[in-house]
């Protein structure tokens, strides 16, 4: 029970941090169904497309919690300082670069091949959105920062403050509140960018401080170093691919769902199913982080006994929550359909209704599959093992998930059966990395330099 209490003092602010995120989400989905269930489809459509390049950044930037946690077990606390301003180096010129996507989402969209009203909704989300990308990065390097040291609260609390101003933007920014212009989804997009500035800068007024100056160099060390930030490429950028892989894929796999034959219904069912996925799998997710913060600094201390067993104990505590959760999917489906009820196109909304339920019961069994993989793959990350990570995120959702919901698209009960494809991948996935993760190689990895 002491190892279990250690990975939940670091994790407890984590999972209600990403519950935060993911919430701000959640709320975008329903201030975004309650203006049109067209807006909704169009919006997770959108969010599959941006996660891809966002998911390079962000986690790139966000892997600096490797390299402070190794270095902080180690106890080469002055060289954390410049680590993190490498990263933050990342996320701004990261952050500008996501911009010149801007330029082609019209032809993207296009290509895409939904319905005409729909692309019009998701060039405006998308252009909106893109400007979050950088103050984003930035609050995933300062988070990196605290997850590192173990110090999780405060990304807690950068992460409430961006909740508070996204739901506030939200209302003033979709439907035109308090004399605010009623931009519907495009004041979606600007709203979460508006709110993660917020973030960011009350990020790094919590970050840059003589406290943090004395113990890690933070203010002192601000230099760009080439060589520091070509190692922290060397294992962010792998870290980062795997996100984006992943979400390359599932963006292709809501696209195909969207060109079903009853396309506007599946693709809303689908996002239904996208947005309480994500709500439930969070919390796993701070739990997974804090394995990975745990591996960095029991590597560094040189214990990989103890980085292993915090890794299983993580696996353990993250199965029993998302089991209880899963249930809740199976038998009280309609208190997560009324999240997003729309009576403006009734006959949409029953075809969405009689889909849903059975999209949740195999999410059910998805996330549960998903805690695990989560858990496995940070543990990994905390060590270095990032090249086989992202690897294994790019060659196995296409063969088991893609290419699957793509053959059996003109089938009857397509959603349902491509859907179903996505527990055959994520149980592969979970062997393969269990497997390379009960081989030890991690064990002597090791992100950083010590000594020199």
């Amino acid at each position: 029970m002491a190892r279990w209490k250690e990975i939940l003092h670091i994790a407890w602010p984590l999972i209600i941090a990403n519950s935060f995120w993911n919430l701000q989400l959640t709320i975008d989905r329903v201030f975004l169904g309650t203006y049109s269930t067209e807006a909704l489809g169009a919006a997770m459509a959108v969010m599959g497309v941006f996660w891809v390049p966002m998911a390079l950044l962000q986690q790139t930037a966000s892997y600096v919690t490797t390299f402070v946690a190794q270095y902080f077990g180690a106890q080469e606390k002055s060289k954390i300082g410049s680590c993190v301003w490498q990263a933050l180096y990342v996320s701004v010129l990261g952050g500008f670069a996501f911009l010149g996507l801007n330029l082609w989402s019209t032809q993207f969209f296009d290509m895409v091949g939904h319905a005409r009203n729909i692309q019009t909704l998701e060039v405006s989300y998308f252009n909106a959105l893109a400007f979050s990308a950088l103050p984003t990065a930035l609050i995933a390097a300062i988070s990196g920062f605290f997850i590192g040291l173990g110090n999780s609260k405060i990304v807690m609390r950068i992460n409430f403050v961006g909740l508070v101003l996204n739901v506030f933007l939200d209302y003033l920014l979709i439907f035109g509140n308090f004399g605010f212009p009623g931009l519907g989804i495009e004041g979606a997009g600007y709203a979460t960018a508006l709110s993660a500035y917020g973030g960011s800068i009350y990020g790094l007024y919590l970050l840059l401080n003589a406290k943090h100056e004395k113990q890690f160099n933070i203010l002192s060390q601000w230099q760009f170093s080439p060589v520091l930030v070509k190692r922290f490429l060397k294992y962010g950028i792998p870290s980062g691919l795997q996100w984006a892989f992943e979400g390359m894929a599932f963006t292709v796999f809501l696209i195909i769902m969207g060109r079903l034959q009853n396309g506007e219904a599946a693709l809303a069912s689908s996002s239904i199913a996208v947005t309480v996925m994500m709500l439930s799998v969070l919390p796993s997710m701070g739990v997974a982080q804090a394995v990975m913060t745990l591996v960095g600094q029991r590597l560094g201390e040189g214990k990989p006994s103890q980085a292993e067993q915090a890794t299983w104990d993580g696996v353990k505590i993250s199965s029993i929550y998302m089991g209880l959760v899963a249930m809740t999917f199976i038998f009280l489906p309609e208190f997560y359909l009324s999240w997003f009820q729309n009576k403006e196109n009734v006959a949409l909304w029953a075809e969405v209704s009689a889909i849903v339920p059975t999209l949740l019961t195999i999410v059910g069994m998805f996330t549960i599959l998903d805690s695990i993989y989560l858990n496995i793959s940070f543990a990994l990350k905390g060590a270095g093992d990032t090249r086989f990570v992202s690897l294994i995120a790019l060659t196995v959702p296409w063969p088991l998930l893609v290419l699957p919901a793509f053959l059996v698209r003109d089938f009857p009960n397509a959603v349902t059966l491509a859907w179903s494809f996505a527990v055959v991948y994520v149980l592969s996935i979970t062997i393969i990395l269990v497997r390379r993760f009960k081989n030890g190689k991690w064990k002597g990895m090791s992100v950083v330099s010590t000594g020199s």
